[in-house]
């Protein structure tokens, strides 16, 4: 007789491109959407939960820098009892959804529609460092309306938003430029509807920030050498011909009014560029009346977003502070923020022009960000752990730690096994648990109670020479009736020694 196969038994990863999250960063992602939320809440957005399953249909060929219709999305086919398959796949983004929710429920909206909404997206791309195929985003949109206004708006809204999550002004700078601009630029350079030549262009431009001006003006001509010794091949485009390109990246001046100067000379007689101007002339006038200076939102005429998805005003959020990346060098920490004007997502559905604009941030980055400045701690404190002595006076326990919880502190009761105390004070330790708990049968029969210091106790494990810490007690012998004050002294000494 044959044996029985054995079924190998399933790898435990998690899928490549995707990771699990644990505890604190579970904690500081859901803090970090509240307080985004209520920027959002404030300037008077209501929240929206769309389906995070889409039809591709409904999500369209909109994901950045892919030209195949299903490429970099989760996608699946669904067939029903006439074997007729429908295309579902992930949502890529939030974007793509609001624009479905508004022309499926538009009669029903107000007319401008004002929403946020929070949650992950997931894109099917080539996973590598620090970047994942699952990722969180936090969106607010404004659609139904042309007002450079609701650009303005969006802009102020987002400069608070990372103010109030904790980077200081100083530490950010909101960046705005405009896609009718760059339109313009194109015209005047003579490209007409060669869509191929002003793809290239485009595609070119969005690497300023890498290979600066002359690395530009090389990769539009001729072409250039890049830094492993390879040869790129240039757009092929005359020395005039790149001129007007150069003169826009360039255009950025002291202040907007000689930015905006600049951008009138490269735009030349294009109505597209002159109408972006204005535009970028509406947004600073009307931030300025909102107390909004160039130290926190400026014209900068090198940001390029996705230059084929937004048709007007876009914006960049930028961290500017210092940090060091693997190899110990400094750079910039860089984006963590982004949106624009998109006009045309809605008349997908509907067949009319509906305008949009929008901002979506990327929590993840922004944490890091976070981190990298030492605003969040990497790991949180954990509950006070309630040890067990006796497994008959389970009851006990339960009651101190109801006491603990109802007075607001976080605790819990040791529900391993309680015969070894010691390991007991290890998953304290593993838990990072501020303070324990004991109560023998001698506490019990006194009225008294033990509370251990255990954040106290490891600094003098690590530290014994030092005297102001070996003068003070890391553990308290109180009545039963003073644990929640006690607990409370304790937490204030931690919190005044951190």
């Amino acid at each position: 007789m044959a044996k029985t196969k054995k079924q190998p038994r399933p790898k435990a990863a998690a899928p490549k491109g995707f990771r699990d999250y644990f505890g604190s960063e579970v904690t500081q992602r859901t803090e970090m959407l509240q307080q985004i939320a209520g920027v959002y809440h404030r300037y008077g957005f209501d929240a929206l939960e769309s389906s995070a399953v889409e039809t591709v249909e409904a999500l369209g060929k909109f994901l950045p820098d892919v030209d195949r219709p299903n490429e970099g999305v989760f996608a699946w086919q669904e067939f029903d009892e006439k074997d007729n398959g429908d295309w579902m796949a992930l949502r890529y983004d939030l974007t793509a959804p609001l624009a479905r929710v508004y022309a499926q429920h538009r009669n029903d909206l107000p007319t401008p529609y004002r929403r946020y909404a929070m949650g992950p997206v997931w894109r099917n791309e080539k996973p590598g460092p620090g970047r994942y195929r699952q990722f969180y985003q936090c969106d607010a949109d404004t659609v139904g309306t042309a007002s450079m206004a609701a650009d303005a708006e969006i802009c102020a809204m987002l400069s608070d938003t990372l103010e109030t999550v904790g980077i200081p002004r100083g530490d950010y700078l909101v960046r705005v430029n405009n896609r009718k601009v760059m339109n313009g630029v194109l015209e005047v350079m003579g490209l007409g509807d060669d869509q191929a030549a002003r793809n290239n262009v485009l595609r070119t431009i969005d690497k300023f920030d890498k290979v600066g001006e002359s690395g530009v003006r090389e990769l539009l001509t001729k072409g250039r050498l890049d830094a492993s010794g390879a040869y790129i091949d240039g757009v092929g485009l005359s020395e005039d011909q790149a001129e007007p390109v150069i003169a826009f990246l360039t255009s950025k001046a002291a202040d907007a009014a000689g930015t905006l100067a600049n951008l009138r000379a490269a735009v030349g007689a294009s109505k597209a560029g002159a109408d972006g101007i204005n535009e970028l002339e509406q947004i600073g006038e009307l931030l300025a009346a909102g107390g909004y200076g160039a130290d926190r939102i400026e014209i900068d005429p090198s940001v390029v977003r996705g230059l084929g998805y937004y048709t007007g005003p876009v914006y960049e959020a930028e961290l500017t502070f210092e940090i060091f990346d693997e190899k110990g060098r400094k750079r910039q920490f860089g984006s963590v923020a982004g949106g624009g004007r998109y006009d045309d997502l809605v008349k997908r559905f509907t067949g009319q022009e509906v305008p949009a604009t929008g901002v979506s941030i990327g929590v993840d980055r922004l944490l890091a960000a976070l981190r990298e400045k030492g605003r969040i701690q990497a790991v949180e404190t954990g509950p006070v752990v309630v040890t067990v002595m006796d497994r008959a006076r389970m009851a006990d326990y339960q009651a101190m730690v109801a006491e603990l919880r109802n007075a607001g502190i976080r605790a819990e009761v040791y529900l391993g096994n309680p015969k070894n105390f010691g390991n007991q004070l290890k998953y304290a330790d593993k838990r990072n648990s501020p303070i324990a708990v004991i109560e023998g049968g001698d506490e019990k029969a006194n009225g008294v109670i033990q509370i251990k210091d255990l954040i106290l106790g490891a600094k003098i494990a690590e530290s014994a020479t030092l005297e102001e810490w070996k003068e003070r007690p890391s553990q308290f012998e109180v009545p039963r009736d003073q644990l929640v004050a006690k607990v409370r002294e304790i937490f204030a000494t931690q919190d005044t020694q951190d």
